[in-house]
């Protein structure tokens, strides 16, 4: 397989500058880099496709001539998951231009409170997650429920019920080591 070196470097800038440019507030900023990151992905899966050849199809040629399939293929999937993500994304760009006339994305409450959390706040918190992981075993949904909080119905119980399902139980109707 010759792969030419060109497409190689061109693929790794737009990884690069992809996600370099998702990293930044502006929801513009998201969807270039996004777009960025589609078209590195697309350009991975034709280098990974190698050599063009003929079409695979029955009896075109020998499957030395033919070309893989199953990532050009994949570059479909690709281009089409790209294009629905885009538009949601000039969706939200678009609402928060309506609302904010702006399209950054802007700190909350819960942002500022996580940043300004302490050492000893963060050991706290790890705290009440290991006493949670202990409570974990002994703990039920089924609170003051001693037996099992499914009833399984059967014929005895009410008349209509037909029981002659096969089960793996012995000596049972319909199933088992009989």
């Amino acid at each position: 397989m010759d792969v030419s070196l060109v497409l190689i470097v061109i693929m790794a800038v737009l990884f690069a500058c992809g996600v370099y440019a998702m990293l930044e507030r502006s929801l513009t900023r998201v969807l270039i880099g996004f777009l960025l990151l589609g078209n590195a992905a697309n350009l991975l899966l034709l280098i990974v496709m190698g050599r063009p050849g003929i079409g695979a199809f029955f009896g075109a040629g020998s499957t030395d001539e033919m070309s893989d399939p199953l990532p050009q293929a994949l570059t479909l999937t690709a281009i089409v998951i790209t294009f629905a993500v885009s538009a949601f994304l000039l969706a939200l760009i678009y609402r928060s231009w309506q609302l904010g006339q702006a399209d950054t994305v802007s700190d909350d409450e819960a942002d500022v409170a996580v940043r300004e959390r302490t050492t000893a706040a963060e050991d706290a918190i790890d705290d009440e997650t290991e006493i949670e992981d202990e409570d974990d075993d002994i703990t039920t949904d089924f609170l003051g429920v001693d037996t099992a909080p499914i009833t399984v119905i059967t014929s005895r119980d009410l008349a209509g019920v037909r029981d002659d399902a096969p089960v793996d139980e012995p000596g049972r109707r319909g199933g088992g080591d009989e």
